[in-house]
């Protein structure tokens, strides 16, 4: 069951001037960077009231981030759901004939599994399910 938005995933081509931008000028609290490297992306997270902020620099050329920003520029890649049970999660929107991207959970930023849901099953908006390790 999805409990929450997570986090907005915002593609970057440089994150230390948008670290800047988000840390000094809109004062959100700063709460790490991190590399994710199976997905070949640099993670910036900021903390916006229950919700993070997901910078997203791309590490290398192949990386869905830059292929991303290639076609549609810097900004607003995904919107992220924080689940209970991703794996149930994954099941139901398969059962609604829901096109997923991952069909099983794999690794993402902060310990967490992810799963994306392909944005042609949610009206052209790319959806991430996230499950805590804590959960």
């Amino acid at each position: 069951m999805i409990q929450k938005i997570s986090h907005i995933g915002i593609a970057v081509k440089n994150l230390q001037e948008q670290i800047a931008f988000y840390r000094d000028v809109l004062q959100l609290p700063f709460l790490g960077i991190e590399e994710v490297a199976e997905q070949k992306v640099k993670v910036a997270m900021f903390q916006a009231g229950e919700v993070h902020i997901e910078l997203l620099e791309p590490t290398q050329e192949d990386s869905p981030i830059a292929k991303f920003m290639e076609k549609k520029g810097e900004g607003i890649h995904h919107i992220a759901y924080q689940v209970d049970n991703i794996e149930e999660q994954i099941s139901h929107l398969q059962k609604q004939s829901v096109r997923m991207i991952d069909e099983k959970p794999r690794m993402g930023a902060h310990e967490c599994k992810i799963a994306f849901v392909h944005p042609k099953g949610t009206f052209g908006v790319l959806t991430e399910l996230c499950q805590s390790k804590h959960d």
